[in-house]
């Protein structure tokens, strides 16, 4: 008899990806009061306008993004290096309260606020060196609902839609970023904004001048969601 994969945590259920991929989602980890006060607190927070180069020529990543870490820790991801600023109170406490749920350690947040429904993020996978050999994330989504995207990398076939909902918890578990990339598209007519807290952990990583941040070129992206 197969046996039935023990939950990350109580109230989560595995969504039907395939091979290769270890994913739960809790509807509502937070409460809606939790998360309306998490997400009143988010918009508080500092917000950079990242650009890329793409094709020589340079880009606005279509979201902002803010970089959450316990000290010393540095994050790269599509040319972009992120200082990090300490984790506050709202966050630190948050993030005991996942470990404790998921049995999983993690040192640092990238939180990507999505303006209106124009904003989005491209297919990816969360695979730069800094995350180490085997990658987990937990992903909290607050704001506007939103409808996160999973597919395998081989053939290239969408696998699967979810909506991530005001205060619900997204937990991507080894192999999942090794074979399978998401991504969040954009979607008309959504006026409110949406933030996404992705906690990860990191490693520092020395770098070779020139080195890119990716195991053999995977990916085209990074954040989650």
């Amino acid at each position: 008899m197969m046996a039935v994969p023990r939950p990350p945590l109580e109230g989560a259920a595995q969504l039907p990806c395939g091979v290769g991929a270890d994913v739960w989602h809790h509807p509502a980890f937070l409460s809606k009061a939790e998360a309306d006060a998490l997400l009143k607190h988010a918009e508080t927070w500092s917000y950079a306008q990242e650009r890329v180069r793409v094709f020589g020529r340079e880009h606005d990543v279509p979201r902002l993004t803010a970089w959450f870490a316990d000290a010393g820790l540095a994050y790269t991801y599509s040319g972009l290096a992120l200082s990090p600023t300490p984790l506050p109170p709202s966050l630190d406490q948050l993030r005991a309260r996942l470990q404790a749920a998921t049995r999983l350690t993690f040192n640092s947040v990238l939180a990507n606020r999505y303006r209106d429904g124009r904003d989005k993020m491209g297919w990816h996978a969360d695979d730069e060196l800094e995350l180490g050999d085997e990658i987990h994330i937990a992903s909290i989504s607050l704001g506007a609902s939103r409808t996160f995207r999973l597919r395998a990398k081989e053939g290239g076939r969408r696998g699967l839609d979810i909506e991530l909902a005001h205060g619900s918890l997204l937990v991507m578990r080894h192999p999942t970023q090794r074979h399978w990339e998401h991504c969040l598209p954009a979607r008309a007519g959504v006026r409110n904004p949406r933030v996404n807290l992705t906690f990860r952990r990191i490693f520092q990583v020395r770098r070779r001048n020139g080195q890119g941040g990716r195991r053999a070129a995977r990916g085209r992206g990074a954040g989650e969601g």
